[in-house]
């Protein structure tokens, strides 16, 4: 494709050169390195004047310093007279800041930092975001710029029926009752029914009481969720399915943060697997869990890419992708 220079950050490398390797690309040239006072620095390795440039980083591991690598090199870009430049956020930091939840007098004081985040992106010269289930859809409006929010569920649908072998007798289950959306839409796909767990929280990371909605028994359960961060969630959720008589549990991913103590969580969990795609490195953390699996969603990116650079609709992706 000419025209196109496709860049790396340095959160998650791997991603960035199975993607280039779809793309038949060859990484761009890029330095990013840190002063001694931790500021960082960026340095853009070849021309990009006239050129339809990608940055792909995700909002993983140090998050703070990822995301002011990504908005340097976004302006890097826009300075050195790119003719585009879009940014592609496998997991887009910040997203579960996207309203003002708390309750009581300091609700007003809750800050919306998704929106924080889109207006940096925004002002550092990003002319497109592309990104991969978003927490909540609404962080699509807080920017005046163009956003291609890509699912996971086709992946995920191609993982079920290849690995497991009681699909059809399996019922989708939502740890919560803000992703019953997601699951009907995976259960009318596979043409199984579906269950959701409600949950009431004593504090954020912690779940008070779980209540299912829905008949699990003899079946194969297959809980399904947009991230997971210390696990404790999906980890009650899957004890719950086991007691009210599932066979075996899946647990099925886009972004798996796995932070705190997620890890020993899902060792000790009756889960038969926990499935993430690779929108953040899972290596490291594979070499602790032998429960946890990764999908493969460059070419769901490479895919996107290539559509944008081409003028050509992105939504087709939503319910195909050749894998």
């Amino acid at each position: 494709m000419p025209n196109i220079v496709l860049f790396s950050g340095s959160s998650h490398h791997d991603l960035s050169q199975r993607v280039a390797d779809r793309l038949g690309l060859e990484l761009g040239k890029v330095v990013t390195k840190k002063f001694s006072n931790q500021e960082t620095s960026v340095e853009i390795g070849e021309s990009v004047r006239g050129e339809d440039v990608y940055i792909i980083q995700s909002g993983c591991g140090e998050i703070n310093d990822n995301l002011m690598e990504l908005l340097i090199m976004i302006n890097a870009c826009k300075i050195a007279s790119s003719s585009r430049v879009t940014a592609v956020i496998p997991c887009f930091p910040y997203a579960r800041q996207d309203k003002k939840d708390k309750v009581g007098k300091n609700s007003s004081r809750a800050p919306i930092s998704a929106k924080l985040v889109a207006n940096m992106l925004s002002v550092a010269g990003a002319d497109h975001i592309i990104t991969m289930d978003l927490h909540a859809s609404q962080i699509q409006g807080f920017f005046d710029i163009p956003v291609d929010n890509l699912y996971a569920e086709p992946a995920v649908l191609q993982w079920i029926k290849e690995n497991i072998l009681e699909w059809r007798n399996c019922i989708i289950v939502s740890p919560d009752a803000g992703g019953a959306k997601r699951v009907t839409s995976i259960a009318d796909r596979l043409n199984v029914e579906f269950a959701l767990i409600h949950k009431e929280r004593k504090k954020a990371n912690e779940v008070d009481r779980m209540v299912l909605v829905g008949d699990v028994k003899d079946r194969v359960a297959i809980l399904v969720d947009d991230m997971a961060d210390t696990c404790g969630t999906i980890c009650h959720a899957a004890d719950k399915l086991i007691s009210a008589g599932a066979t075996k549990v899946y647990a099925i991913l886009t972004h798996g943060i796995f932070s705190g103590p997620a890890i020993s969580r899902i060792n000790n969990a009756s889960f038969e697997a926990v499935v993430v795609t690779n929108t953040i490195p899972q290596e490291e953390k594979m070499k602790h869990c032998p429960k946890i699996q990764f999908i493969d969603i460059s070419m769901i990116l490479a895919e996107a890419i290539r559509r944008t650079h081409n003028g050509e609709s992105v939504s087709y992706l939503f319910s195909h992708v050749p894998l």
